[in-house]
């Protein structure tokens, strides 16, 4: 089989001596369909991603290794944080102007796939390498048998650890993989030794994602095949209840978290602990300054359950609007499949999805322990969730939020839920 990059290479020769032309098929709000690709046209194209200052330089290097080997085509990149990120790329939806390429999530692939808003990369396909992907990875990018997006890797829920901080306080570190309460009296053994100069972690019940493991523990999921709530009113206000004790004086108080934003408490190194997608190792390390971060499995509350799974969300997709489909299938393909980015960004975009980009990570240092954390919680991966449901991405939003003004005591937990059980009704229907 050819390499990525020798197919490239092979079908640029193809088509600039005329032997073959791309027809795209038409899409809704696509570009009307191109007689022929030049792949020495002058291209230039919008790049956007979300992330913090580590992942921007990388992206900066995975641009000049792009440039370099298609001079023609020119990246014109820029980046946010996760949650101005999605209100940016509304308005532009909004107004029909995404970006060419662009970081995407499987929890808006309804919301932007069945309005026609990104390219069904079928038809770009002699661009882009799909055969260097497992089927059930390749598979997280598709709706209705469509592939829409790719994943650049995988991860799996995991507690990071500070081991610097938890030295200090001179506590063991936690062992990872307990019950909640277990976990939360872990938290609570560093702040009373630190005297609040450092938290044991970060409220744990603001995340969406621990509601999930809470409910997969139980056989359940956030929400079912047919796009419904997959819990109740009382699942939620119990889950919301449950961190009460861990906020009154045990996590890192939610308006220390307001005024570093956007940093975490973990990467300001307010905590010594905070649970997160394993592929955060890198970015953690490089916010917070840490000699050494270890990764543990997160609380269960059924041991033996298979709560956890292979979250490949952070994915590559093309918008439909795209004047310049070919070279944007290019540069995906680079992104996700690439050995530079392999080299580059290592697990920092989650463990390598493609065989081929894998082939140019070097599983080392941070690397090897997210391979080592993934390894080690094998045990604990199920069936992935169902296609998040249109206008999931805004419900995790939201349920953040809603989160946040509980800790700041700015909302009753009985509010919150009301609140948000009122919104999932407007989204869902």
């Amino acid at each position: 089989m050819f390499t990525t990059r020798a197919r490239q290479r092979m079908l640029a020769a193809a088509a600039f001596s005329g032997a073959a032309a791309l027809a795209l098929t038409g899409c809704a709000g696509g570009p009307e369909p191109a007689s022929a690709y030049d792949p020495d046209a002058e291209v230039t194209l919008t790049f956007t991603w979300w992330g913090n200052d580590d992942r921007a330089q990388r992206y900066q290097q995975l641009i000049d290794a792009f440039e370099e080997e298609h001079p023609n085509i020119t990246i014109e990149g820029n980046f946010t944080d996760f949650p101005s990120y999605w209100e940016k790329r509304q308005t532009e939806a909004a107004g029909g102007g995404l970006p060419d390429v662009w970081q995407f999530s499987d929890s808006y692939l309804r919301e932007y796939a069945e309005p026609g808003l990104l390219l069904d990369l079928d038809t770009v396909a002699d661009y882009i390498d799909f055969d260097a992907f497992e089927e059930s990875l390749q598979q997280t990018g598709q709706l209705d048998g469509v592939q829409y997006s790719l994943p650049t890797g995988y991860s799996a829920w995991a507690v990071f650890l500070n081991d610097a901080l938890i030295e200090q306080a001179g506590v063991e570190p936690y062992e990872g993989g307990t019950s909640a309460e277990e976990y939360a009296d872990w938290m609570k053994s560093v702040t009373d030794a630190t005297g609040g100069t450092v938290y044991g972690g970060t409220d744990m019940t603001q995340r969406i994602q621990t509601f999930e493991n809470v409910l997969r523990a139980q056989g359940e999921n956030l929400y079912t095949e047919d796009g419904e709530l997959g819990f109740t009113e009382d699942d939620l206000r119990d889950f919301w209840n449950s961190g009460a004790a861990a906020r009154d004086g045990v996590t890192v108080p939610q308006q220390r978290l307001e005024e570093i934003f956007p940093k975490s408490g973990f990467g300001a190194n307010l905590t010594a602990s905070e649970a997160s997608w394993s592929n955060f190792l890198g970015g953690y390390l490089a916010d917070s300054g840490a000699e050494s971060v270890t990764l543990v499995a997160p609380p269960t509350e059924e041991p033996g359950s298979k709560d956890l799974y292979r979250q490949a969300g952070l994915q590559m997709a093309i918008s439909a609007n795209t004047e310049h489909p070919e070279a944007s299938a290019l540069w995906l393909d680079f992104v996700v499949n690439s050995e530079e980015a392999g080299e580059i960004f290592g697990t920092t975009l989650g463990f390598p999805a493609s065989e081929t980009k894998l082939a140019g990570t070097t599983l080392e240092g941070v690397d090897a322990q997210v391979a080592e954390y993934l390894d080690s919680v094998a045990d604990r991966i199920g069936e992935a969730p169902p296609v998040p449901v249109v206008g999931y991405g805004s419900l995790e939003q939201t349920f953040w939020d809603l989160g946040k003004s509980i800790g700041l005591g700015a909302l009753s937990v009985d509010d919150a839920v009301q609140q948000f059980m009122t919104e999932a009704g407007v989204i869902l229907g």
